[in-house]
This record gives structure tokens, C-alpha cells and sequence, in this order.
């Protein structure tokens, strides 16, 4: 793949408009994700087995219905779900300030609005993925993700930081408005975007629905390359939630420090994941798609283990330690997701894109509502410093397991 395709990806049709909205949704949610589990925290007085349930009750939807909706995906035209799934979930958004302004928002029915906004994101997820293939020729692939994970990290710099002056002022409730009002401005971007998209003729669940989705698994764990990195990446998922539920209380509560500061903390991982995303590329090119996953899978364990080091005095030390952790985690995230998404578009079939895409994410949603209560859990028993260290080791374990098994052979480039 020549160089100049990664500064040329925006003048492909349709990309550019693509990319914006895809960045002002990621911004949104960067501000939402944070308000949510501080409205758990300060609002509802929660702890942190509070927050991996409601963590959890966001990704259950994948789990429940994530082969279906893959499988029915594929069928659609991605488009029109793309627009109808960003107007539901501002309207979803909408609501939750007005439960808690008229006295009645509660846990228990925090949590169903959040699985209600995961089932939109569910068929969001699965159009959005397999949209890319067909705004983008394959060649592409690597470098229009990684322009859509600058985008996202440009979001995710900007949100948490932006999240924690908001909600320091008005509130996390009123803070969620911020994201309902980025999923309008999506769905208006998508729906100007001219695509010409195949037709299946499907309506309803068809006789051969259970056929479609076993064709999907097939595809996923039967693949020499894909099924490895299938299976470290459910692994990656269920520690990662384990500890990315924690550091909320964690922040919060022990280290005593403000919404604010977990924002500008947090808002390093979006700096260093722009440099990361801008190096995805390159570093794809010269080590494969395995070798670089592999790489920044084993950075990861360190950043955490900066977090869990964190000194709980509080201050510019304390704001420091959390800072340079997740900067190492955001670098590591920014420079393996381009390669991740490429690599696993590049070599599945169109017809196959949504299943490939909703069977993998929806075993990795999964990890995550085991993982986000079982580290809430964790925490509150054993205390949040023994809980990160023991999903860090976790983390050493399936790089360890990724690096052994045919995934660390895949290059940019495989036939499909």
C-alpha cells in the first residue's frame, strides 16, 4: 500500500462526511460515559459493584441478540440504520435528565435505559463497521481506520476533559444532553451521504436465520488467523472491563480526586491515541497486523500497572500517575484498533462483514458484562488495588496467548 493512500482516504466519496459524523458521535459519547458512571457514584450515591452493573446492562443487549442482529444486518442496507439508530439513541438520552429532574431516576431504571441505548448501539456498531467497506475500496482499509481512530481520539482529548467541567457545573444528568445533541448532528451528516448500497430481499426472520449465523461463526472461529485473535481479544475484554469499571471509583472515592481531574486525566489517552492512530499505519506496514496488535497488547499491562501504582495523597502527583497511565493505554489503543479493523475487513467477504463484525463483538460485549460486575465486585471485597492487579495479569496472559498462535503472522494485505 502506497503512503499517500492514508492522506488520500478523505477524498474517497462519501468518507469525509462518514468521518465527521463518526467523530462528533465519539465525542459525545466520551462526555456520556463518564457522566453516567459519576451520576452512579455522586448522584445515586453507588459503589463500585453499582457501576459494573450498569456497565454491564450497556453491552448485555450484544449478547442477547448480537448473532441476530448480525445476521439481519447483512441484509439491510446499512444506511438508513445508521440515521434511524442515532435518532433513537439522542431521544433515549434526552430522557434521563428529565427522569432525574422530575425525581425519578434510579438505578434499576438507569440501568434499562442503558440497555435500551446498547440495543440501538448494537445495530449501529454492526451497520457502521460494515459501512466503511463500502464507502472504502480495500486497499484503504488500514489507512481510513486509522483516520476514523484520529478522529476518535481527537473526541476522546477533548470529551472527558469537556465531561468533567460539565458535569462540575451542571450535573452529570444534564451533561448526557450534550451527547443526545451529537447523535442529531450524525444522523442529519449520514443521511446526506450519497452511497448506492445492494438489496437483499429479506423481511422478517426467515427460515434460514440459524443457517446465517452459523455461516458467520464458521466464518469467525474456523479461520486460521481470525479465531486466535478472536479468542485473546474476548480474554482482552473481559480484563479491560474489569478495569476500566474500577478506575471511576477508584479516582473518586480513594483517591479523593474531582470529576475534572479524572476528565484531564483520562483526556491524555485521547492525545496519545491521536499520535498512536497516526502511527498505526506505518507501524501496520512494517511489522504485519499481528506483530503490531501484539505490540501494543503488551504495552497495556504497564499503563495499568502506572494507574495502580497512582499514590493516594492526591494532587499533581496523584493527577500525574493517572495521566501517564492512561496515555501509555491510549498510545497502545490508538496504534492497534487501525490494524485490528483493517485487517478483519480486509479479509471478510461483503457479504459477510456484519456477521463477521457482531459475532466478534458480540462474545467481546459479553466479557464485558461478566467482567465490568466482577471487578466492581472485586473492588469493593478486596480493595481497587488488588482488583487492577489482577486483570493486569490477565492482560499478560492472552498477549502472551496472541503471540504464541497463527495471529502473530497476519499482514496487511492476506486475501480475503
Amino acid at each position: 500500500m502506497k503512503g499517500s493512500k492514508a492522506r488520500d482516504v478523505f477524498r474517497l466519496p462519501g468518507f469525509l462526511a462518514f468521518w465527521s459524523a463518526e467523530t462528533v458521535s465519539e465525542f459525545g459519547t466520551y462526555i456520556t460515559t463518564l457522566a453516567l458512571q459519576v451520576m452512579v457514584v455522586v448522584t445515586l450515591q453507588g459503589g463500585a459493584t453499582d457501576v459494573g452493573l450498569l456497565n454491564a446492562s450497556r453491552w448485555l443487549p450484544y449478547l442477547a441478540l448480537g448473532l441476530i442482529i448480525g445476521a439481519l444486518v447483512d441484509r439491510w442496507r446499512r444506511k438508513p440504520l445508521l440515521v434511524g439508530t442515532d435518532l433513537g439513541r439522542a431521544v433515549l438520552l434526552g430522557a434521563i435528565p428529565a427522569l432525574w429532574w422530575l425525581g425519578g431516576l434510579s438505578l434499576p431504571l438507569l440501568m434499562v435505559f442503558v440497555a435500551l441505548f446498547g440495543v440501538l448501539t448494537l445495530l449501529n456498531d454492526a451497520a457502521s463497521q460494515s459501512f466503511v467497506p463500502r464507502l472504502v475500496p480495500a486497499p484503504f482499509l488500514l489507512a481510513a481506520n486509522a483516520r476514523l481512530d484520529q478522529g476518535a481520539s481527537a473526541a476522546q482529548t477533548s470529551g472527558p476533559a469537556v465531561a468533567g467541567a460539565l458535569i462540575s457545573a451542571v450535573g452529570a444528568p444534564l451533561a448526557v444532553l450534550v451527547d443526545a445533541a451529537s447523535y442529531l448532528v450524525s444522523a442529519l451528516v449520514v443521511w446526506r451521504i450519497p452511497v448506492e448500497e445492494p438489496r437483499r430481499a429479506a423481511a422478517g426472520l426467515r427460515p434460514h436465520l440459524r443457517r446465517e449465523i452459523g455461516e458467520g461463526l464458521a466464518f469467525v472461529y474456523r479461520h486460521r488467523v481470525l479465531s486466535p485473535f478472536a479468542v485473546g481479544t474476548h480474554g482482552w475484554f473481559l480484563f479491560n472491563s474489569m478495569l476500566t469499571t474500577v478506575f471511576v471509583p477508584f479516582v473518586l472515592l480513594e483517591l479523593k480526586l474531582t470529576p475534572f481531574e479524572m476528565g484531564l486525566a483520562l483526556a491524555a489517552a485521547g492525545v496519545t491515541g491521536l499520535v498512536g492512530s497516526l502511527l498505526a499505519t506505518r507501524i501496520g506496514r512494517a511489522w504485519g497486523a499481528g506483530g503490531a496488535v501484539i505490540a501494543c497488547r503488551a504495552l497495556m499491562p504497564g499503563a495499568w500497572a502506572v494507574i495502580a501504582l497512582a499514590p493516594a495523597a492526591g494532587g499533581a502527583w496523584t493527577l500525574a500517575a493517572l495521566a501517564v497511565g492512561q496515555g501509555l493505554y491510549g498510545l497502545a489503543m490508538g496504534a492497534s484498533n487501525a490494524n485490528e479493523m483493517g485487517y478483519r475487513q480486509a479479509v471478510t467477504p461483503d457479504a459477510l462483514q456484519a456477521r463477521m463484525n457482531t459475532t466478534m463483538r458480540s462474545l467481546n460485549r459479553a466479557m464485558i458484562v461478566i467482567g465490568a460486575p466482577l471487578g466492581g465486585w472485586l473492588a469493593d471485597t478486596l480493595g481497587y488495588r488488588p482488583t487492577f492487579w489482577i486483570a493486569i495479569a490477565g492482560f499478560v496472559a492472552v498477549t502472551l496467548f496472541l503471540a504464541a498462535s497463527p495471529f502473530r503472522h497476519a499482514r496487511h494485505g492476506d486475501p480475503a
